[in-house]
This record gives C-alpha cells, structure tokens and sequence, in this order.
C-alpha cells in the first residue's frame, strides 16, 4: 500500500499554448516560454507566484525544464523534468499534483514542450536494439497490425478509419494551435499515400514541434489567487502496462493474453473510481489517436461502447463534436501533429478551454467534464479527467 495523500482538492487557475507545428526560426526555450506566459497571462498571475515547476520533454537536452524557464526569473524554485515517453505530460502533472497534495507547494506549473527531428522516432530511443535488428520497430508497423487484427476479428474498414480521420480534419479547421487545418473529403483521405497498410498519410500524425502549459493550486490558494473560476482536477492517474508493452510488438514478454487489461483500460479505470464516474459522465474527449485507427481502439478501451462495436460509433455519428461522445474535437494529433512532451498538456489546455466555453466554434455545447489520454512507449499511459 502506498501513502495515503491528503484529499486537498487541485484546480487549474491558468492555461497556455504555443501553436503546434514547424518553427525553425524559434528554439526550444523561446517555445515554452510562450506557453508558460500565456498560461501566467491567463492566471493573471507574475512568475514569482510559482513555487514549484515540471517540465515534461523526450527530445530536449538534460535540464530542459530550467533553461526554459530560469531565464523567466531565477526564483530557486524546484524545476524538474520528466520524461515518459507520450504520457510525459500526464506523469508531469501527477508529480505537481502529489506535491501539493503533500503540502510542499500550493502553486505548481507543468510545461510540456518539444522540438522533434522529422520522420519516424528514432527506435533505439524506444526499444533494445534486438527488437530494432528484428524490423518490428517502427510506430506505423505495429499500428498497423493491430488496425487488420481488429479489422479481421470485428469487421471494422479502411471506410472507417477514413471517417475518423474525417472528423479530426474538420475539426481542425476551427483550431488556431492545430498543425494542419484543412478539411479533406473521404475521397481524398482513402487515396492519400498508403504509410503501413491499411494506414494512409491523411490518417496518422507527424512528430512536431509546440508547448502547453498549466498552472495548478490547491483549492484554498485558489480562492486568493484565481481571477475565474477554476477548472477542478478529478483525476490525474499514470500506469504502466502488465506483462508486454500493451499487447504490441515487439513484445517484451510472451507471457500476456487477450484477457489480461491493456494499459488504455487500467489508467482508466482508475481515473473513473477517482473522479467518481463513468464514461458516460464525460463531455467530451481527447484521445491518443497517433493514427486514426488508434483512436477507433480506445473508443473501447474507454468504454464508449463493448469491443468491436466501435465501427457503430462512427457509422451513427456518436463521436462527433454534436455527438454523444465527442472526440477529439481539436482535430487530434492526426491534425495537431505529436510534440511528444506537450501532448497530454495540449489536451489538458484544450479540455480548460471547453470547460470554461472558450473554445469558440468547436465549443462542445454544455461541456463540464472532460478526459484526456496518453499512451506511448513501454506501455505508459495517463488519463486526467477536469470538472468544470
């Protein structure tokens, strides 16, 4: 059993971004600065108020986090940077949230920033260099398996990842940090370059460059702090997957079965006991949808609906922004692109903004609860889940 934390209720009292995307002519430094003074602007708060900060990269120098930010003011606050591969940001915000439940704080920031190199992630970075020699280490390879498992055991179709990817482009287009914001038609997505067979360029994210940030308070400090209503942390939760690295190859253990739960419904399953609700209590979602069949996946790991029904989702429109399930109305990391560190936050910030009716036309009509989630390399994924 681990220690019993305090049950000091966490807010967010400001939210910031730097546009996702290509800056060759901005550095690391200069693009989480701008998140983080654009989430102190929001909080209405200077830099001094910040007692603690983390910084959540993969791709940046050791001390990422206090070179971005010591230039701000050198404070001599504790800056720490984490890293865990695509949930970076869901365990930066659960390290922030655990010191101020422990009383060592009663403000925190979390940074996620990244300035990633084009192409696919270097595997070594991921994986032992076994599993690289083996072929089996490239993202898009492994997606694509289990896209045609799913497709082989449920019926699910190239028609229906298309319409996934549909959805996030039209969605875009109404997102000013979005990397690519430009509706394609159907057509056009299921003629687009075939990457990994059945995933086409249209349908799966780019590796990029942006930063999101937060700022957390106890509710106490809140409330002599925040200018408008805070947005409530429900839940912050982080698992690693059992046995394999969530039933993907290459697999580090031939040991796991179908039946053992895969990281997805772990992390959030924990979240929902926390926040004290279920899926159908959420407003709307935003989803690790590095492609556009990943997201189809998580709509049952989630539990949107029992598995292999999600094609029925998207066939009845159920995951639209005016659905009962909205998902990714952001455009998602099909159209944001993926800055590996900033991606949780992106979704954090995007989540505050719906909470608090902000999010002009992708507003999800009468949002109050939102959940985001992470998964990535070694099984890691987070989930948080804000209440308005």
């Amino acid at each position: 059993m681990g220690l019993q934390m305090s049950d000091t209720e966490i807010v967010i009292i400001g939210a910031g971004m730097h546009r996702f995307g290509r800056f060759p002519d901005e550095t690391y430094g200069e693009i989480g600065r701008h998140a983080v003074r654009e989430a102190l602007k929001d909080a209405g708060l200077g830099w001094s108020s910040i007692e603690a900060a983390y910084c959540s990269t993969m791709y940046l120098p050791a001390t990422a986090g206090a070179r971005i930010m010591r230039p701000l003011g050198a404070t001599g606050i504790p800056i720490c940077d984490v890293e865990a591969a695509c949930a970076s940001g869901g365990v930066a915000m659960k390290q922030a949230i655990q010191g101020l439940k422990a009383g060592e704080y009663e403000t925190a920031l979390v940074l996620g920033v990244e300035k990633m190199p084009r192409g696919f992630m270097d595997p070594l970075m991921l994986y032992e260099r076994w599993q690289v020699e083996m072929g089996m280490s490239t993202n898009p390879s492994y997606w694509a398996m289990r896209a045609r498992r799913h497709m082989h055991e449920f019926g699910t179709t190239d028609l229906h990842i298309a319409k996934v990817a549909h959805k996030s482009h039209r969605n875009s287009v109404n997102n000013p940090y979005a990397m690519y914001r430009k509706e394609f038609s159907l057509e056009e997505i299921q003629n687009s370059q075939l990457v990994c067979d059945p995933i086409r360029l249209l349908e799966i994210c780019a590796p990029n460059e942006g930063a999101a940030a937060v700022i957390l308070a106890t509710r106490e400090k809140a409330k002599k702090l925040a200018s408008r209503k805070p947005v409530t942390v429900a839940a912050c939760t982080h698992t690693l997957t059992l046995y394999s690295a969530d039933f993907r190859v290459p697999l580090d253990s031939v040991s796991a079965t179908k039946t053992n739960p895969g990281p997805t419904e772990r992390t959030s399953a924990l979240a929902y006991e926390k926040a004290g609700i279920g899926p159908k209590d959420i407003s709307l979602f935003e989803v690790q949808d590095t492609d556009a069949f990943c997201e189809i996946e998580i709509y049952e790991q989630l539990g949107l609906c029992p598995e292999g029904d999600a094609g029925k989702l998207i066939d009845e429109g159920i995951t639209e922004i005016d659905g009962r399930y909205p998902v990714n109305v952001s455009g998602g990391l099909v159209c944001k692109g993926e800055p590996v560190g900033a991606s949780h936050l992106g979704q954090v910030v995007e989540l505050v903004w719906q909470l608090r009716h902000e999010a002009e036309k992708r507003q999800v009509p009468n949002a109050q609860v939102g959940l985001a989630h992470v998964l990535g390399a070694g099984g890691n994924c987070a989930v948080t889940i804000l209440k308005a």
